[in-house]
């Protein structure tokens, strides 16, 4: 092997795959899916474990099957559903037409779990859940095994037919499965595998009034679609042993799935959990699943995150076996990477200072050409209008700045970016607030590109737009939404919510921008200069009034400004 360009070598995970394919395991077949519950918005959390599972498919040339385990309609909703399917679809994965629900497979189920009650391996429980919870016993003391235990076949099938014929009340019967209460995997210990519940579901109606434990439907749904590696987050690691009693308990076959867990992506400055990212949503503190501001997918689609940085930031972090926290700048590390070869340059001025270059004449125009992208030259150039009065940042000019502050201020010259160099004669400002509101600047016409003093040196470059053409805009410059690395992890009782980031959100209604940019699309990217990559939202925008969305600042400044 050449040793300039060696094997990379394989995580754990596709260590595992390369054994199982060594020895001829499930006829060296290998076959993945993704299988969320549609009880909320998939976040960067998922996309990892989206990543994971249709990758390994497709290094493998196996298949990655898209399965909803949709075990309760309490909390599924089709809205979900459809959520679900247009994220992974952006993400670029194709299940392939195999899309596949736990609904489905409810009949087969059903019957396996009469199997085990027919081999005395499961039985109808009456205990309140608080009851059965209190004689589990922790994981220093034994639990105690139920009254109810040792009914015989007979009765435990009578009861769970009546249970399925709508004939108790929720929470009057469950079915357990008959394992080991002393076990030390408190899992072990009779789990409940089917609950009464008399809710109506979004693909079966009225059919049922019993439904499945998430523990007893995920792994058998594995064995129905043929799956050869469950792949799970390791919150699952201590369901394993049961995963493979239902397995051992329920198929004759040569072929089974195996559950591999791997760590579940954390990142800083966020909270990964559907309870909390709901209470968010619901509390309005943030607006919709798809606020920019959250880590849900459609959350980062709409702030311009792009699926190639999605993809490339799961390819960094990597597959672990322990959890971990991963610093969020790396995420945005991976957007500005991808989005500086991608996205045309834009000049932009968010907080508009008028500039009046005195000794252009009042009636002239020109057009300048600047380049769309340095990166790639096949994106061209375009031709930017300039006159006589234009916009720069205010934070741009300081009447009395420090010793290296290498803007504008009075006497003192700058480059306009693509055109001329000028240099400040005076202020105008506010008689009654002293705000300045003008700047009067002459400029050199010798500094232009291809004239004599084009290539004289200034220390400063500024962007900046034509008042006379210039577009109006909206910018929303979105930040964090919390101030704190770990907001979900504090052991002193506070709340989550407590570390909001109250600056999380800043909407400027003033923004300058060049002209060509009032038929951007929703959807579009930019790199306004010096500032940072934007989007154009594709909620609240409009045809000839684009909303701009701050994707991500040119460069993380935010460990400085926190420190």
């Amino acid at each position: 092997m050449n040793q300039a360009d060696p094997k990379p070598s394989l995580n754990f995970i596709e260590a595992i795959i390369e054994e199982d394919l060594r020895n001829n395991k499930n006829e060296s077949r290998i076959h993945t899916r993704f299988p969320p519950e549609p009880n909320g918005y998939l976040h960067i959390g998922h996309a990892k474990s989206i990543c994971l599972n249709f990758g390994l498919a497709e290094k493998y040339k196996g298949m990655c099957n898209l399965r909803f385990d949709d075990t309760n309609p309490t909390k599924e909703e089709e809205e979900y559903v459809e959520s679900i399917i247009e994220d992974i679809s952006w993400l670029g994965f194709d299940w392939e037409g195999r899309l596949f629900y736990a609904s489905d497979y409810f009949d087969q189920l059903y019957e396996w779990a009469e199997k085990l009650i027919s081999d005395g391996k499961a039985y109808v429980d009456e205990l309140t859940s608080a009851e059965i919870s209190e004689q589990r016993g922790t994981v220093t003391k034994a639990g105690e095994e139920s009254p109810f235990r040792d009914r015989a076949v007979e009765e435990n099938l009578e009861l769970f037919r009546a249970m399925r014929d709508g004939k108790f009340k929720e929470g009057e019967k469950v079915l357990r499965a008959k394992i080991d209460m002393s076990s030390p995997n408190m899992h072990m210990r009779d789990p409940v595998i089917y609950r009464v519940l008399h809710e109506s579901h979004q693909r079966t109606g009225d059919k049922w009034c019993v439904y499945p434990m998430y523990d007893f439907a995920h792994g058998q749904s594995d064995y129905f679609e043929g799956i050869t590696h469950s792949i799970c987050t390791l919150e699952f690691e201590i369901h394993r042993p049961l995963y493979d009693w239902f397995l051992d308990n329920l198929i004759d076959t040569k072929y089974r799935p195996r559950q591999i867990e791997f760590a579940r992506l954390n990142i800083s400055y966020t909270v990964m959990s559907k309870r909390k990212l709901l209470e968010l949503v619901e509390e309005g503190l943030v607006n919709g699943w798809d606020d920019p501001r959250l880590p849900t997918i459609s959350g980062l689609r709409r702030r311009g995150y792009t699926p190639e940085a999605i993809r490339n930031f799961a390819d960094r972090v990597g597959v672990a076996k322990r959890d971990n926290v991963i610093d969020v700048a790396l995420l945005e590390h991976s957007l500005r990477e991808d989005l500086n070869v991608k996205a045309p340059r834009v000049m932009a001025v968010l907080n508009p200072l008028k500039v009046v270059i005195t000794n252009y004449p009042e009636d002239k125009e020109e057009e300048l050409p600047a380049e769309n992208n340095p990166e790639d030259e096949s994106m061209g150039s375009r031709m930017i209008p300039f006159s006589r009065e234009i916009y720069i940042e205010k934070e741009d000019f300081m009447e009395d700045p420090p010793k290296k502050f290498f803007r504008l201020a009075p006497g003192k010259e700058v480059r306009l970016k693509n055109a001329y160099i000028i240099n400040c004669e005076s202020v105008v400002k506010n008689p009654d607030t002293g705000e300045i509101t003008e700047l009067h600047c002459t400029y050199d016409p010798e500094t232009k590109s291809g004239m004599p003093n084009s290539a004289k040196k200034v220390k400063g470059t500024l962007h900046w737009v034509s008042a006379q053409h210039a577009i109006d805009a909206e910018v929303r410059l979105y930040d964090r939404l919390f101030l704190d690395e770990d907001p979900a992890g504090k052991k002193d009782g506070s709340d989550f919510k407590d570390y909001l980031n109250p600056d999380s959100l800043k909407i400027l209604n003033n923004c300058k921008l060049e002209p060509d940019y009032a038929a951007a699309k929703a959807g579009d990217h930019f790199q306004f200069q010096r500032i940072g990559y934007f989007v154009v939202d594709t909620v609240d925008s409009v045809e000839g009034k684009p909303v701009f969305n701050r994707t991500v600042p040119l460069r993380d400044s935010w460990a400085r400004k926190n420190k």
